[in-house]
């Protein structure tokens, strides 16, 4: 805070200092013409020339006068649009930064939980002779976990790559009923996501990226679940309309107030603070999401939930039947 306070300071100082000069420049100007128009009356011989001689005078002082406040009101604007855009691009960096250190917080968190299970499951099943039943839930749970680590590690090679352009969604036929049927029903499968229902149209296909579409749902999927309470359960709802496809992932959770809508696509951006909250996630999810529906010439958009929680849509036009 203090570094944005001196640069306002800054600013500020500039800019009364630079008028204050202008003033003394245009008082000094007036008080050097004065003297040579007093110069005039004393030394000019005739009336006439006298009067022609102080009328140029005026002029000339009123050119400068016009001189210094136009080249001073260009330099001051100048002065103001640099220092607004200068301070606007430190805040910018700050928040870019203050996002960064959110970003490496919860990715360190997110990243130790699932080895830490994984690392438990491994070493109850090798210290235990576990009935079979019993090892093979273990056995999934590690399987759970090394996938959402293995999701971790895409979406931040994902989000990397966006970031720096250097990625190209492919073009396939994708059976878009079925894709997201298989996807529901993986993620019905993990512990604790048992609440998933989906509504979801058949015959619907979409030329697409199918590792793209898998990261795009899974991503939703996650989110709603974060903020979901255990007992009430999330909906996919996959549709033709009159225009192409809606895509929908519906929850019951806490919603999202109206200012942050259009904030939560950006990459790092994550509501509260990262030392406090209690709810996992890098606030890279819901970013890749965007861009992978913009990437298919789609549009995504958030509604509230009724009577509580969040809706989050993708709409594509383009669509195969």
């Amino acid at each position: 805070m203090r570094p944005i306070l001196f640069l306002y300071l800054l600013a500020f100082y500039i800019l009364v200092q630079f008028c204050w000069w202008a003033y003394l420049l245009i008082d000094l100007n007036a008080e050097v013409f004065e003297h040579r128009i007093e110069n005039v009356r004393l030394k000019s011989e005739s009336k006439e020339s006298q009067e022609k001689e102080i009328a140029y005078l005026e002029k000339k002082i009123k050119q400068r006068r016009w001189m210094v406040i136009g080249e001073g009101s260009v330099f001051l604007i100048l002065l103001v649009w640099g220092s607004y855009h200068s301070i606007k691009a430190f805040k910018k960096e700050v928040d870019l930064a203050r996002q960064q250190k959110n970003f490496l917080l919860s990715i360190t968190h997110e990243f130790k939980s699932p080895l830490a299970s994984i690392k438990l499951y491994l070493q109850t099943i090798l210290r235990h002779n576990l009935d079979r039943d019993k090892e093979i839930s273990f056995i999934n749970n590690a399987i759970s976990d090394t996938e959402r680590l293995n999701n971790l590690v895409e979406n931040a090679l994902l989000a990397n790559l966006i970031n720096h352009k250097g990625y190209n969604f492919d073009r396939e036929e994708i059976n878009l009923s079925a894709f997201v049927r298989l996807i529901v029903q993986k993620f019905q499968n993990v512990p604790n996501h048992e609440k998933i229902t989906s509504h979801i149209e058949d015959g619907i296909y979409i030329l697409g990226d199918k590792n793209a579409f898998h990261l795009l749902l899974s991503n939703l999927i996650e989110n709603a679940w974060k903020y979901s309470p255990q007992e009430k359960s999330i909906v996919v709802d996959l549709e033709k309309t009159a225009d192409g496809i809606k895509l929908c992932v519906s929850d019951q959770g806490v919603g999202i107030p109206d200012e942050f809508k259009n904030k939560i696509f950006q990459k790092f951006f994550r509501i509260g603070n990262e030392e406090t909250r209690k709810s996992k996630g890098t606030g890279l999810g819901l970013f890749i999401v965007k861009h992978i529906v913009e990437g298919h010439e789609g549009k995504i958009f958030v509604l509230d939930n009724k009577p509580q929680g969040t809706v989050i849509c993708a709409e594509f036009k383009s669509k195969l039947s």
